[in-house]
């Protein structure tokens, strides 16, 4: 017994005793396989950032078919309202629709695309968007910069699916501020 307790032998002994522990644990543990992608519901950002905006806000005019919304996020900095919709695409890539008044826009689209280089351009539902790639960070970005407001279609996604993402988004009416009461 005294082997196994010194030297190289005690080592390699206690080195095999504690990986056939881990393979055992491994073995045993119940493991999932299925995806799980945590999905959110968007709706009162939506209407908040409609409501807080100045300007008119776009959002899907439905989810995308096998996609996840997975984020949203509605901020207002100074009287700055940016709202950012993320999701997961059908082929399990991110997008993202990221909106706001921020001034100057040019810094906010450059923010969101991670570049101010104009790669291309590309008509959708009839609108000019500005292409930008940033090939290091796997990262495309569709970029529109309106007077009042700058949206911006982002993510790993390929091209075909931010375009689809674009192409759903439609304007959403401004709620009404205090609830009507009827008598």
């Amino acid at each position: 017994m005294g082997r196994f307790t010194q030297g190289i032998y005690g080592y390699v002994f206690a080195l095999l005793v504690c990986l056939a522990g881990a393979g055992l644990f491994l073995l045993v543990t119940p493991q999932s396989r299925t995806e799980h992608i945590p999905r959110v519901d968007f709706s009162i950002d939506q209407i908040n950032a409609a409501r807080a905006a100045s300007y008119e806000i776009v959002s899907p005019r439905e989810v995308l078919p096998n996609w996840v919304p997975n984020s949203s996020n509605l901020t207002d900095n100074a009287g700055a309202v940016t709202w950012r919709l993320g999701f997961a695409t059908a082929r399990r890539q991110h997008a993202m629709l990221a909106q706001s008044d921020e001034q100057p826009s040019g810094e906010f689209a450059n923010r969101m695309a991670n570049t101010d280089k104009v790669t291309g351009s590309r008509q959708i539902n009839g609108e000019t968007w500005q292409e930008r790639l940033r090939q290091d960070k796997n990262q495309r970005s569709l970029v529109r910069v309106l007077p009042d407001r700058t949206v911006v279609v982002t993510g790993t996604a390929d091209w075909a699916e931010l375009t689809a993402l674009a192409q759903s988004l439609v304007a959403q009416p401004r709620p009404e501020t205090t609830p009507s009461a009827t008598s």
